[in-house]
């Protein structure tokens, strides 16, 4: 009992720290981005005032092409520009639409731009000036607030964890929870890394034009990860959806990362399939099969999905020529806690597992075995009702 008391213990603390690491990078991270791109934002409100400058200037000579295009480039942050009696005189990227006092919304957003930055002065014809306020950009806006989304995730997270420590007697169940911190900071170093790998783009000063997009898009990813961690223990809404789209969009993700030893051969169905599911989960468990397909071939190999309908049910099977699952060991890999890894923590089929048979009512196993040959793993899955497959056109 001491034993078991202690090894409590212990994982209540490796909980605590991989909060306090994930809470410390992702803050430390954000701020640091929330500083440069705010800086980089305003220098480039900094060339917008004086290309608006140039435009409204009456004696300006030549080709104003540039001056126009720079005008006409900033689409995200919003910018009010007033002239010497504080009236305003132009908008940019406020939304007004839906607002019954237009002008009284306004002077609001311009009170709260004045708070943010200092004004930039606009010089224009005679010897008037122009003063430009300007906020934030929607990016922008967006990475003050993800942070502690995430850190709410990650905390009730620990809190959950704690708590089901609290009241297991079984050693295996300190095993699931353990590895489910563990996949949690796994889950999350990829889009921080990314964030990381933006960071020192912004501090070298070659930030492409595409940079805001591709940030979005690593924030998008770090939502879904706290939604698909929101969903374990909870009963997800399942919604009748396209398999075949929903795996293609998997496996081209999955194919991005996994580096160019990797040949993947996806055949689908050739007619859509409608299936139960819930995406993001669906989704994770196509992504821990491909992770271990990947591993099994070290990082060099084939990697086969397939599609098919067998009456009413879908048939999915992922084959890959990697080192292969001994017979004896073919149930046991879908135990918690149970891995082939030096480094690996055994949670990802287990979680494949609950996704499938819990959630989706469907079956995962592997089909067969040969080491260095093939190694089938198969998912089997009821098919929603939809019309006959050969009353369905083929628009591929």
């Amino acid at each position: 009992m001491n034993n078991v008391h202690e090894s409590r213990k212990f994982t209540r603390i490796i909980l605590m720290l991989i909060a306090l690491i994930i809470g410390i990078v992702t803050l430390y991270l954000s701020q640091l981005l929330i500083i440069k791109i705010a800086g980089e934002e305003k220098k480039k409100i900094e060339i917008w005032a004086e290309a608006q400058s140039i435009l409204t200037d009456p004696n300006t000579e030549g080709d104003l092409g540039f001056q126009l295009r720079v005008v006409q480039s900033n689409t995200t942050i919003p910018v009010i520009l007033v002239d010497e009696n504080n009236k305003i005189k132009q908008t940019l990227n406020i939304e007004t639409l839906g607002k019954t006092n237009v002008d009284q919304f306004l002077l609001q957003k311009l009170e709260e731009f004045k708070a943010v930055n200092d004004p930039i002065l606009v010089p224009v014809a005679g010897n008037e000036i122009d003063r430009l306020y300007f906020g934030e950009s929607s990016v922008l806006s967006q990475l003050r607030y993800y942070p502690y989304l995430i850190l709410g995730i990650v905390a009730l997270f620990i809190l959950v964890s704690y708590t089901a420590f609290s009241y297991s007697t079984r050693y295996d169940q300190n095993k699931i929870w353990v590895g489910l911190a563990k996949e949690t900071a796994h889950q999350f170093g990829t889009p921080i890394s990314s964030l990381m790998g933006w960071v020192e783009m912004i501090k070298i000063g070659k930030l492409p034009e595409n940079a805001a997009l591709e940030m979005r898009k690593d924030i998008d990813r770090l939502q879904i990860i706290t939604e698909r961690f929101s969903k374990i223990g909870s009963d997800p809404v399942l919604t009748p959806l396209e398999l075949n789209a929903v795996m293609e969009e998997s496996v081209h993700y999955m194919k991005n990362r996994a580096g160019k030893g990797v040949v993947f051969e996806c055949n689908l169905s050739g007619y859509p399939i409608l299936c139960n599911l819930n995406k993001n989960l669906f989704q994770w468990v196509i992504e821990n099969l491909i992770k271990n397909s990947i591993d099994a071939m070290s990082g060099e190999g084939k990697l086969r999905c397939s599609v098919k309908q067998i009456k009413n049910k879908v048939v999915i099977d992922m084959i890959d020529n990697g080192k292969g699952i001994p017979r004896d060991q073919m149930k046991s890999v879908f135990k918690p806690g149970f891995t082939t890894k030096k480094r690996g923590w055994g949670l990802g089929l287990s979680l494949a597992k609950r996704i499938v048979t819990d959630y989706h009512s469907g079956m995962i196993y592997v089909e067969d075995s040969i080491p260095n040959q093939r190694t089938t793993m198969r998912i089997v899955l009821h098919v929603a009702e939809q019309p006959s497959p050969s009353k369905i056109v083929n628009k591929a």
